[in-house]
């Protein structure tokens, strides 16, 4: 685990603007070859998720879909939906800093029990900054 990775994904997350603050990174042999931060509201599209982008963005630059030699950093705990694209893409480490107590993808769940694939999925990492990005993004949003 790099926590540098986790710092670029908190950047990421910085970036999203009107919508959810997440942030995620894929990573090949300690290098990074995608990004991708919420477009879900400006693209009116419900898949436009960070780990979504990312893992599209990733299987461009390898030309392949299988991306079972990267690690994904990301700053939010997958939903279902990413979640299960994750497993499917076989990255091999999964890296989040919140949990997500309500639609967590591994810790609710428990999708990754239901894949061939068993990445190594490790959470709370820069928990506390993650989680202050959401707390301020919800907390803006009632004001």
């Amino acid at each position: 685990m790099n926590s540098t990775f986790m710092q670029l994904a908190i950047e990421q997350a910085k970036q999203v603007q009107n919508d959810v603050p997440v942030g995620a990174v894929i990573v090949k042999d300690g290098e990074i070859i995608s990004t991708g931060f919420n477009t879900k509201e400006k693209d009116n599209n419900i898949t436009s998720h960070a780990e979504i982008i990312a893992l599209k963005k990733a299987s461009v630059v390898l030309n392949n879909w299988r991306l079972d030699e990267c690690d994904m950093y990301v700053t939010l705990e997958p939903c279902p939906m990413c979640g299960w694209a994750v497993l499917q893409s076989r990255i091999k480490n999964i890296y989040f800093g919140s949990y997500d107590n309500k639609y967590g993808a591994y810790t609710v769940a428990h999708l990754e029990k239901l894949s061939e694939t068993k990445p190594n999925i490790y959470g709370g990492i820069c928990e506390q900054e993650c989680e202050d990005l959401l707390k301020n993004f919800f907390k803006n949003l009632r004001k």
